[in-house]
Parts: structure tokens; sequence; C-alpha cells
């Protein structure tokens, strides 16, 4: 393995010429830059692309089975320091089994605990990230000390003491994905450390190149780094998270669907998978999805509480799910992953028909515990707001909502159908959206055309002159739960690192002036990005957030 690395050049504030201490088991892609005092535990990948730089700030700490992706980047300022877990004083310290994703950047002083997330594009500066905290895309954490085991939204700016502290707790689902991304990159560092092993490599290429046989056996990642890899022909993603539900010692279970009864959700249990063999798994996937050609099949685990985690469909009609890629046809048969082993987690679900601010909204309702449905009507009787519901959706899992939205489109092309997000505890809707028109599919909720949206069976109508007729309806949902109604805007520039800035509050009572007072914010920023906000001030949390102006 050729690393470029090297030591610290002399400065007036250093002159310790200290270069990286590189763990034998760590890997490091020669394409990255490690420049000066920066300790790498066991198992840590840094991958291509990302620049590592104790030349100012030192020293940088990286613990054991953490993942540096493409593209991050590690600096530190030359005043100020963090107190690592071992009581020494760092520039930055990252501690175990945690992620950095794709493009982040870190910033000395900076401390990031134990088995955190940081999501692609975020930027943690002069700040502590608590043990277990999931901080998603394009959020700022500047300034502040983030609580251990904390929820970061895609997009935030925490800048002061007071939003650190009112962020809302991991989920259990959130968690498990950050474990899961930790597992695919270990089995990333294995895969090109073998690949850079002639002893290792050959067996697998000439296994490939004589017979093309799969041989399955029960080795670890860790037993990867000394032997080859499995081969089978489910894709290389279901092969981890097989890996990782064993490793974790979760049973193994799988179910099986035709189309029709997908719609209703009707699954079938497969045989069940008894064994602790991680070859002896793979097969008896394999076994299922053979036995069941033409139809959906899904693989989950399950822990001791007889609960289900990574439900995820491994076989549709038209074929495999493979390597976490969609194998898009049409609408009804498109492959979806839950998570993609690289940092991309719920918010990452492909579509070829919904936008993906619908596919965020289902991600954060389901996040957030609630239910989802759909209702669909013709043009006739949307004037009259008489809906109708499609079939029940009973599942948790993104990639069957997704697939059931798009079941409900096809079936009802031609009308209007909606996403509905259900509080089931309060009996109550927390989000009505439009999502298909009669003219074709809703892209995003930007300005359109003079819409006029009837409530209440036609009794009252509420018309605006900007307003789409979903926004509208929102605001109304709004208004009828109780709920803080707010508007953020950001110009283009600072659209791309959701630098986003409030407009203020809205404090209509009314329909009507509630409607008067988003056209008015969206007449004072023209040009710029506008959303509209709901805020739960009881629970502390946005339960909406919807692009309703865009450039």
């Amino acid at each position: 393995m050729a690393v470029r690395s090297t030591a610290a050049p002399p400065t007036p504030w250093s002159r310790s010429l200290a270069e990286p201490d590189i763990h034998q088991t760590a890997y490091v892609h020669s394409s990255c830059n490690l420049i000066g005092n920066v300790h790498l535990g066991a198992n840590v990948i840094i991958a291509p692309g990302t620049s590592i730089r104790a030349d100012e700030g030192t020293p940088f700490y990286i613990g054991e089975n953490t993942n540096i992706q493409d593209g991050v980047v590690i600096h530190g300022l030359e005043q100020g320091r963090v107190i690592g877990d071992d009581g020494e004083k760092y520039s930055v310290w990252i501690g175990k089994s945690a992620s950095i994703t794709h493009m982040a950047l870190i910033h000395g002083p900076a401390y990031v605990g134990d088995s955190c997330f940081i999501g692609f594009r975020s930027t943690v500066f002069n700040a502590r990230v608590g043990a277990g905290c999931i901080v998603m895309m394009h959020a700022l954490i500047q300034d502040v000390e983030i609580p251990p085991g904390k929820y970061v939204a895609s997009g935030s700016i925490i800048t002061t003491q007071q939003q650190a502290d009112r962020l809302p707790d991991v989920q259990d689902q959130d968690q498990q994905f950050a474990h899961h991304v930790v597992g695919i990159n270990q089995a990333l560092r294995a895969g090109y450390r073998c690949a850079e092993d002639l002893k290792c490599i050959t067996p697998i290429r000439d296994e490939l190149n004589v017979s093309g046989a799969k041989s399955y056996t029960s080795i670890t990642v860790e037993e990867l780094d000394r032997s080859s890899e499995v081969a089978s022909k489910l894709g290389a993603e279901t092969i981890e998270q097989v890996r990782y539900l064993l490793e974790q010692g979760y049973k193994i279970g799988t179910e099986h669907v035709d189309q029709r009864r997908f719609r209703t959700g009707s699954w079938q249990s497969c045989k069940a998978i008894e064994t602790r063999s991680l070859g002896q798994a793979i097969a008896a996937l394999e076994s299922c999805l053979v036995d069941h050609s033409g139809e959906y099949v899904r693989l989950f685990g399950i822990d001791n509480g007889r609960k289900r985690v990574l439900e995820t469909i491994i076989q549709r009609p038209d074929g495999v799910v493979s390597n976490g890629t969609s194998s898009f046809k049409a609408p009804a048969a498109t492959s979806y992953s839950s998570y993609n082993g690289n940092g991309n987690g719920n918010g990452a679900v492909a579509s070829g028909s919904l936008s993906a601010e619908t596919i965020n909204q289902i991600r954060q309702l389901l996040a957030k515990g609630y239910k989802i449905g759909t209702e669909h009507v013709d043009e006739r009787r949307f004037r009259t707001g008489t809906w109708q519901n499609c079939q029940p959706i009973e599942t948790n899992s993104a990639n069957e909502v997704v697939a059931a939205l798009e079941d409900c489109m096809v079936s009802h092309q031609g009308e209007y159908v909606r996403l509905i997000g259900i509080d089931a505890k309060a009996k109550r809707r927390v989000l009505e959206t439009i999502i298909q028109r009669p003219n074709g599919q809703v892209v995003s909720s930007g300005t359109a055309k003079p819409a006029a949206t009837s409530y209440g069976g036609g009794t009252a109508t509420v018309t605006s002159t900007r307003l789409s007729a979903e926004v509208v309806d929102q605001l109304r949902q709004l208004l009828q739960g109780g709920l803080k109604i707010t508007l953020e805007h950001v110009d283009q520039r600072r659209f791309r690192t959701g630098t986003w800035a409030s407009a203020g509050q809205i404090e209509a009572r009314t329909e009507r002036d509630a409607i008067a007072a988003v056209e008015a914010c969206l007449s004072e920023y023209p040009g710029e990005y506008v959303r509209l906000i709901g805020i739960d001030t009881a629970a502390k949390r946005r339960v909406l957030e919807a692009i309703i102006q865009r450039p």
C-alpha cells in the first residue's frame, strides 16, 4: 500500500516534524494526502481524494473502525484544542466506528464522538458532537456542543447552544443505518487490502477465469484481509447486509409476495434461515429467490426483542436488486435500496416518478413515527374535495412506501393523488401534499398558476393568486393543527450549502391572512428559494418543510 503521507512542515509554532502513525490494519488510499501528527487506529479506511493535514492545528486522532470517505477535508486552527477520550489535548478527535461521509469538513478545534455519522458536505467547526449523533447532509455545526444521541436534519444550521439543546433524539432506524455504513466500509477496507495483495487476489482471479464457480464460506471481514471475498449472484450490498446481521447476532428472515398481493402487503415467509454461516445463509437466500422468481422477495433481520431491522427488498418481478442501484423500467416496478453503503441513508431512496422533495417528506414522516396514506380524486370531484383512499400503506419501509405511492399514481392516471402524513396518537393529519395532477406529476411545490382550493365540501373557498392549491391546503392543515408557521429564504448561491435565513413567523389566524402573509414574503424575495415551515412547538420539532418558490 503506497500511502502518500509526509511529516509536518517546520513552522513558527511547531518544529516537531511529526509523521502519521498508521495502524497496520488501516487502509489509506494512495490519492489521500496525510500530513503530520495523525493517528489512525485499527481498521480505519481513508477513501480516495481525502485531505488530512495536521500541519497547523495538531495532533489529530481517528479511532478504530472509523471510515473517512471521498473528498473529506480534516484540518485545524493553530489555536484551540479539544479534550479527547484519553484525556489528552487534540486539534481534531474522531472516535471509534464513526462515519465522515463524502465531502464533509471537520475543522479543528473539533470533537466527533464514537459511532457518529456526519453526512455529505456537512461542516463541524469549533464544536463538539457527542457520541452516537447523526448529522445529515449540508448541515453546519459551529461554536456549540451537541449532546450525545441527537439527530441533526439536512440543511440545519446549529450555531447557538439553545439550538443544540433542542435537537431531537436519534431513532433506532438511524442508529441501525449508521452501524450498517460502518459494516459496509469495513468490507471495502478489507476488499481494497485484498486487491493489493497478490496472495489474496490471485485465487479469486483464477476462480473467475477457470470456472466462474461460486463458493460460499462463513468467512468474516477480518478473514477477508487474508483470503478472498464471497462470490454470489446477489449484489455485494446484500451480502454485506447478511454478514452484518450475522455479526450482530440477528436472526435472518425472508418473505415473498406476488404482484397482486404486494399492493395489500400480504407477504408470506420463505423457509426459515437458522444458520450462522454466511455461505449457508446466502445459499438459502438464493434458493428463496429461485423458488419465487417473478415475485418480490425481501430480507430482514430479527433482534432478540423480535423486532425487525434492515428490511430490504432484494428481488422484484423484473429481477434482483443488485448493489443498491435502480433497475427502473416502469413506475410500478422500480428497484430501491434502503442503504447504499456509502453514507446515503433513508433519503437515498430512488424513484422514477416521485420528486426528491416528496421522497424526503416520506423519509421525515417515517422517521417521526407517522403513518402514511394516499388519496385520489378526479377533476370533477376535486372541486368539492371528495377524495377517496388508495390501498392502505401499513409498512414502515421507505422503499415500499414509494412503491405503493407509485402504484397508486399508475392506477389513477389522469387524476389528482395526494400524500398524507398521519399522527396516529393524536388522530390528526400533519401533512397533505398533492404529488400528481391530471396533467402530470407535481415535481416541486414552487409557484404555480392561480388556483382555487375548496374546503369543507365546497362550503368555503380561499383563492390565491400566487400559491398552488397544495400550498394553500398545507397552510390550512397547519392552522387547523395549531402549529407554528414560519418562512425561510435563500439565494441560489447559498442554496447549495443549505444556508437558509428566516423570513419571519406568520401570526395569522385565518387562511386568508396566512395566504396574504406568504404571498407578501414571496414578493419580498423574488428570484430566491422560499420554503414553508410547520413547527410542533410542544414536541419542539418541524413537521413540514416545503419549498414554495424557486428562482
